[in-house]
């Protein structure tokens, strides 16, 4: 089973509340229960537009409007990347780019360069040192 997003949650409490199933929920929303489904386990990005039409439809409260600006801010900003078919080795190297690239000052590394490509290969190649 899929794990939920805090926008799935979101959305999943407030299907609970109104006595409402996904096809309820994806119906009012106009589009297919699969897609709903996808956005709720972070596999497609919510709508921004989803934001005012939740609101709408469902009159929540401040709480709620604020929990679902939050969660669909996440949803939309967030990046996935499924590492469930790499092996041991790979997902160790993974990880520890991803916690040195928190400590990478990227002010050391020229953003106006043109070529991303040149800007990726240096920025990976600081941090191979790192590791």
């Amino acid at each position: 089973m899929a794990r939920l997003t805090d926008f799935g949650r979101f959305c999943k409490k407030l299907r609970i509340d109104n006595d409402e199933l996904l096809a309820d929920m994806s119906a009012k929303l106009g589009v297919t229960a699969a897609f709903l489904s996808q956005v709720e386990n972070g596999k497609k990005k919510p709508p921004k537009e989803w934001e005012t039409k939740i609101q709408e439809l469902y009159r929540i409260n401040e709480s709620q409007v604020s929990e679902l600006k939050d969660s669909i801010y996440r949803a939309i900003n967030s990046e996935c990347i499924d590492i469930t078919s790499y092996n041991m080795g790979e997902k160790e190297i993974m990880l520890s780019f991803a916690r040195k690239i928190k400590t990478l000052d990227i002010d050391e590394f020229d953003v106006k360069d043109v070529d991303i490509k040149k800007i990726e290969k240096r920025v990976f190649k600081k941090l191979l040192e790192e590791i």
